[in-house]
């Protein structure tokens, strides 16, 4: 029983551990921006939205592109990786994924709206 607790334990340091890591990498990769961060450079910038397209057709940031986060890898291209990048989601998690990949890719102006597309109260566009 007491083997048990110990594998328990190990485990979820190991995995408190490697949130750590992923927090940091994260953070070295992707800048997160408040709203009125995003607000002063999207414009100047690629502003890409990776909802998928039922999301974005109910409500996205007004000049946004979709390109989502299912069918990133087939159409990252589409982003110059000479200008920065503004990305944003619902939330946040498909978006940090996104910026890592453009990562690998050789991207190096990724940021990320903080809180996602729930937390924008700036204008909005719907089809």
């Amino acid at each position: 029983m007491l083997e048990l607790l110990y594998f328990v334990i190990a485990i979820l340091v190991v995995l408190l551990v490697y949130a750590g890591i992923s927090a940091y990498r994260l953070k070295k990769i992707v800048t997160n921006l408040s709203q009125e961060q995003f607000i002063e450079g999207y414009r100047k910038a690629q502003l890409i939205d990776v909802r998928e397209p039922k999301e974005f057709d109910g409500g996205h940031i007004l000049g946004a592109r979709n390109i989502p986060s299912s069918q990133f890898r087939q159409r990252y291209k589409e982003i110059r990786p000479d200008k920065p990048v503004y990305l944003y989601d619902q939330s946040g998690a498909r978006s940090s994924r996104s910026a890592m990949f453009l990562k690998k890719k050789g991207y190096t102006q990724l940021f990320q709206l903080q809180g996602g597309f729930k937390a924008w109260t700036g204008k909005v566009k719907s089809k």
